[in-house]
């Protein structure tokens, strides 16, 4: 993950190893509290390093992934939950005031974990939460006929040796498809936190990218830059 900032740049970054063993974790802390094969778990976050382990904690546990909207209201965020019959909700700082406005409606229908550093008091620390949970695989039986299998087929003929730059924000179908590719090759993959040209030109060049998926704002952005 490259967050860029006017500052100091921010970067974090996970071995395949490790974001499955996170995403067990995810997977049997849910489990531990009840979450069954076909129930709803909500996603409320900005691209992180924790985005996708959580995603895939998900469906590891036969659980339903509900990703949502980053630019939802506190009343739209609370519509989606009851219409999704979401059982748990996932979210991260930048969502703490639009959360905290519905938790009366809320909290005593579903489970709410905050990925951040400062967890406030109407949620659960993810972090604290999932730390002392079992870093093996759950034993959920997962088939084609379950709904958390059900994906697209790699993308972009990825291959092991290439370097995916990905900057759509993840709550987004067509984001996470594409990075799939990185995930069934095993090759690696970037995730970009803004999505400035000189951003988007500083990550291709210093992490050496050979595939990067633009959309035509941002293709203009980035020929504009160049004349």
């Amino acid at each position: 993950l490259i967050q860029p900032t006017s500052a100091i740049p921010y970067r974090r970054e996970i071995t395949w190893s490790v974001f499955d063993e996170k995403a067990n974790r995810v997977a049997n802390m849910l489990l531990g509290r009840g979450i069954r094969k076909g129930q709803k778990v909500a996603i409320l976050l900005m691209n992180c390093l924790e985005w996708l382990p959580i995603y895939f904690g998900i469906l590891k546990a036969g659980a339903i992934a509900v990703p949502l909207n980053f630019r939802y209201t506190s009343d739209e965020i609370d519509y989606c939950l009851k219409l999704a019959d979401v059982d748990v909700l996932f979210f991260g700082p930048e969502f703490i005031v639009r959360v905290e406005a519905i938790v009366p409606k809320i909290s005593q229908q579903m489970l709410l974990f905050f990925v951040g550093d400062t967890c406030p008091s109407f949620a659960e620390d993810y972090h604290r939460a999932t730390a002392n949970c079992s870093s093996m695989a759950p034993k959920v039986l997962i088939d084609d006929e379950d709904e958390a299998a059900m994906m697209e087929a790699i993308h972009h003929a990825t291959t092991h040796d290439d370097v995916f730059l990905c900057i759509p924000p993840l709550y987004h179908t067509g984001a996470k498809m594409h990075w799939f590719g990185s995930l069934f090759t095993g090759s690696k993959a970037v995730l970009l936190k803004g999505n400035s040209p000189q951003a988007i030109f500083q990550a291709v060049s210093s992490e050496r990218c050979s595939i990067v998926w633009l959309l035509v704002p941002w293709c203009q952005d980035i020929l504009a830059a160049l004349d």
